[in-house]
């Protein structure tokens, strides 16, 4: 039986009288890579900094191991070690070096010592390929090298699920390619993950699941074979045949 670890109900964001989502409901599975995929301006950024409640909803719930997030049954900091996000433009403290970067949260958020911070982020960069630049400072490297700096970062805080908001798109083509083959090597180790992207050869051959959202609304979730073979709805179809021609 899938083991639930994250459950969205009737989540609702609006700014002002823009109604950013409407009525969201969805769930992500112990291991499960969930892919959310749909046009500019249809909700997939504003729904995962919600998840991490970067941004609050305007009503709905966020559940994360039976522990509604929103009624203080858990802490803020304590639900974003377990819930981490991985944004677009990285995040990296850039005074840092890339060892410092992924030891700081853990000795201030998690209160571990040095050596043991230290220990855990070196294997998280040697998993991301980023060990021997431990001593360089962002500004040193490539973009796609920074985003596997913030990858390890995330991982050093003993994450249970990784956001990832549009984690290529601010990269070149050339660096888009190493990012997501740290991300195929940690969806095969079983790490829970939900990916917006647009990114559909990722979403097609790495993600368990496919989201496609419309205007605020889920308008399907299902595998990515039915998705892209034979989705059922009429707007998923329009934005796939529009998005595979690019």
């Amino acid at each position: 039986m899938a083991e639930t670890i994250i459950e969205i109900k009737h989540l609702e964001k609006k700014f002002g009288n823009n109604e950013v989502l409407k009525d969201i409901n969805f769930t992500a599975n112990k291991g499960e890579v969930v892919a959310i995929i749909g046009s500019s301006g249809s909700g997939k950024s504003t729904l995962l900094r919600c998840i991490n409640l970067l941004e609050i909803p305007t009503s709905g719930e966020i559940i994360y191991r039976n522990n509604n997030i929103q009624n203080g049954s858990m802490s803020l900091s304590q639900y974003r070690t377990k819930v981490g996000m991985v944004f677009q433009q990285f995040n990296l403290f850039n005074n840092m070096t890339v060892l410092e970067n992924c030891v700081v949260g853990q000795m201030k958020v998690l209160k571990r010592n040095r050596k043991e911070s230290e220990e855990i982020a070196k294997n998280y960069l040697d998993k991301v390929g980023m060990l021997q630049y431990i001593n360089a400072k962002p500004k040193q490297i490539s973009g796609g090298q920074k985003q596997r700096v913030a990858i390890a970062r995330g991982l050093s805080m003993d994450t249970e699920v990784l956001l990832f908001d549009e984690p290529t798109s601010a990269l070149d083509p050339e660096m888009v390619g190493e990012v997501l083959e740290v991300m195929k090597k940690l969806a095969n180790e079983g790490l829970t993950m939900i990916v917006v992207t647009h990114e559909m050869t990722f979403a097609r051959d790495v993600a368990n699941r496919v989201v496609f959202m419309d205007k605020g609304l889920i308008v399907e979730d299902d595998s990515p074979k039915v998705i892209f073979t034979s989705p059922k709805q009429q707007r998923t179809r329009e934005f796939l045949s529009r998005i595979l021609r690019e």
